[in-house]
């Protein structure tokens, strides 16, 4: 028998967790907490974290990283469910969701036996099971800021390798798709126009999905536009959204005090110009940015 396998399971639970995510529809609640719990690991060598310190930093992760909801952000639903997933452990019982229960008096949460020798054995399996899900629930441009807030160093991760799990294969993408929407865009950011080039090269221009390649978004024209880097990442962080196909906003959460960081609020309402013959973004893509990205309400028309 293999003895890695024990481990291999272990750590197939840890990055298959069980999720709502029908119909595109973000859920990475879960997987925010274990990341949580794997980065409380790699710094003190335990996953043992206080309900009061969880609710706090979850919540926030929650409200920076996860999609628009009405209300508050519900840490208390993964820190109870997580239980199901047999990779996680209460110091006392509590029911699912019971938000009374947890604050009634102290109680902790921590990986279970299995999945803390596991990651104690080999501590590369840290990096490689971050991996997995920032891969499975974030874009690129926004994943190393999930890694640092919850204390994992992006670049140990994201030079870990390939993970030891085993994984159904992945949608392969289209390699030709970064060329074609670069090129159907005049190699410039369809919001400000930037098209710096370096030995004939667009630097700085990145192709974007609207509707994450993750969460089922295609390699096809009406899903992508070129941008530079700095909009690129604000449009996954749902700084930046549309009104709708053809109309950029800028959310109302965002506030930037220095001239060039209030250079945004001019691209509040702005128009996006294609050249003739590009498509513009399909609705039903930019339809579920504003629903599963763009954070808040729109800044007021002035």
């Amino acid at each position: 028998m293999n003895s890695n396998a024990p481990c291999a399971e272990v750590l197939r639970r840890l990055t298959q967790l069980r999720q709502h995510q029908l119909d595109g529809k973000r859920s990475p609640h879960k997987p925010l907490l274990v990341l949580l719990a794997l980065g409380q690991f790699s710094q003190t060598g335990s996953s043992r974290m206080e309900w009061s310190d969880v609710e706090e930093r979850l919540a926030q992760l929650l409200e920076e990283f996860g999609p628009p909801r009405k209300g508050k952000p519900h840490p208390e639903f993964p820190f109870t469910r997580l239980r199901s997933d047999l990779v996680w452990d209460l110091s006392r019982s509590v029911p699912n969701d019971s938000l009374m229960a947890l604050r009634e008096e102290p109680i902790t949460g921590q990986f279970t036996g299995d999945v803390e020798r596991c990651l104690e054995q080999d501590p590369a399996r840290i990096a490689h099971v971050a991996r997995e899900l920032v891969d499975e629930q974030f874009p690129l441009t926004i994943a190393p800021d999930v890694l640092t807030a919850v204390g994992l160093d992006p670049d140990l991760v994201f030079s870990s390798g390939g993970a030891e799990v085993s994984r159904e294969e992945r949608r392969r993408r289209n390699p030709a798709w970064r060329h074609d929407i670069l090129q159907a865009w005049d190699r410039s950011c369809a919001f400000c126009g930037f098209d710096g080039q370096a030995i004939g090269a667009p630097v700085g221009i990145e192709a974007a999905h609207i509707r994450w390649f993750n969460f089922g978004g295609p390699d096809e024209p009406d899903n992508g536009l070129a941008l530079c880097s700095l909009h690129h990442k604000l449009l996954d962080r749902g700084v930046l959204g549309f009104a709708d196909p053809e109309t950029v906003v800028v959310s109302h959460t965002y506030s930037a005090r220095s001239e060039e960081g209030k250079r945004l609020y001019d691209l509040h309402n702005k128009q996006i110009r294609p050249r003739p013959g590009t498509v513009l973004p399909a609705a039903e893509h930019v339809t579920w940015h504003g629903e599963e990205v763009f954070k808040g309400l729109a800044l007021k028309a002035v």
